[in-house]
């Protein structure tokens, strides 16, 4: 079933833009740091919009895990981290479900000192196992845990979320 449009999909970026430049409306440079594929689809999007409406620099970065096993193999992060120090950041994932991907998405930043660490996410699930908040939703969604989220934002012309 489908329960976000391209044009529904649009219509979050825009405020969920919006709602990050409130929250940091005083910085210089704000980091979008996207996990893995979808993550990183998702934080251009914003990234997109933000510039389209703001002044502050905006910097996009990957976090690459695996959500499976995300101690099993290293986490990285595509950007030096000493350049993240003492900036805002904020981390940018399609879906939240359990919080496990988002959570062990922050390894890298241990090694650090930000100014401070947001989320933002196109769907939340209320499913969540690990002490995780997600700062910036698209969409907030109850769910039973048997259902998926499947979000089509990367190489389609016809962006969606389907629940399934």
């Amino acid at each position: 079933m489908k329960i976000l449009d391209e044009r529904q999909i649009s219509q979050k970026i825009k405020r969920l833009a919006i709602e990050i430049l409130e929250h940091n409306y005083s910085e210089k440079e704000i980091i979008l740091a996207g996990i893995n594929n979808n993550g990183l689809g998702f934080a251009k999007m914003l990234h997109k919009e933000l510039k389209k409406i703001s002044e502050i620099k905006f910097t996009l970065s990957q976090i690459m895990l695996n959500p499976a096993k995300p101690i099993d193999a290293a986490i990285e992060l595509d950007t030096d981290v000493a350049e993240l120090h003492k900036k805002v950041i904020i981390v940018v994932d399609d879906v939240a479900n359990t919080g496990r991907t988002i959570f062990y998405a922050f390894k890298p930043l241990f090694d650090i000192l930000p100014k401070k660490i947001e989320v933002a996410v196109l769907v939340d699930r209320k499913h969540k196992s690990f002490p995780i908040k997600v700062d910036y939703v698209g969409l907030s969604l109850s769910t039973t845990l048997q259902d998926n989220i499947n979000v089509q934002i990367l190489n389609t012309d016809d962006k969606a979320v389907y629940l399934v």
